[in-house]
């Protein structure tokens, strides 16, 4: 094949290149690999990058869900599960494209697994048609079984961006919220142990040994003041 390959839009902006391309290991493609950090159910941290899961779409972090006629926060559940795969643990990734964020785009996995079809067999995220059919048959073993997204009445998470709602919550599709998962707990040992609160009184962050700091929920968890900052977050006053 010769020329540029074509790029194609997608929930963020970002140009995705053919399965095949993605897949190869030819020269050209880049590896990206470092400690996983969820951000929400098709998005991490690798290290320090970035990442955007390629070919698959999860609902938004906002979004919710109907099972049973209850609502769930469907969302925040796939966020939840992209933890499990990767918080935490090494995350090896081969890149597509950047997305107009500044996001790498790839295809990752943890051992083994391809993170990227684990999360639509399970059915927290769907096959991104529009971009890649390479997951479809993980989408469709899932919704045979019922799993995740399929136990229940959702709108495709491509519908609900698009949808009207109030301003803020347009405001955060963007970039969406990091998820630091409500199981896990403030990762001392690496130094990632700063827990960022969003509250009435503004986004805080609070250092270990500070009042108050154990009984905070973190919302956030940063490994220095620079990027607690960075985000957004002030220090919390020691009274």
């Amino acid at each position: 094949m010769t020329g540029r390959v074509p790029s194609m839009r997608s929930k963020s902006g970002f140009a995705l290149l053919c399965p095949v391309l993605m897949m190869s290991s030819s020269a050209g493609a880049q590896a990206i690999s470092g400690t996983g950090r969820s951000i929400d159910g098709d998005s991490l941290y690798v290290g320090d990058t970035e990442v955007r899961l390629f070919g698959i779409d999860a609902p938004e972090w906002s979004q919710e869900c109907t099972r049973g006629g209850q609502p769930w926060q469907c969302g925040r559940e796939a966020a939840e599960q992209l933890s499990k795969l990767v918080t935490g643990k090494r995350v090896e990734c081969v890149k597509v494209d950047i997305d107009k964020n500044g996001r790498t785009v790839a295809q990752c996995e943890v051992g083994n697994i391809d993170v990227n079809r684990t999360m639509v067999a399970l059915g927290y995220a769907i096959a991104y048609r529009h971009y890649s059919t390479a997951y479809v048959s993980a989408e469709e073993s899932a919704k045979a079984a019922k799993r995740g997204l399929w136990s229940s009445k959702f709108e495709m998470p491509s519908e609900y961006r698009h949808g009207e709602e109030p301003a803020a919550k347009k405001g955060s599709r963007e970039r969406p919220e990091r998820f630091v998962s409500s199981r896990s707990s403030p990762q001392g040992s690496s130094g990632c142990n700063i827990k960022g609160n969003r509250s009435s009184h503004g986004w805080i962050y609070h250092l270990p040994g500070m009042p108050y700091y154990n009984q905070t929920r973190a919302e956030e968890i940063f490994c220095t003041e620079a990027e607690a900052q960075a985000a957004g977050y002030r220090r919390a006053r020691a009274r």
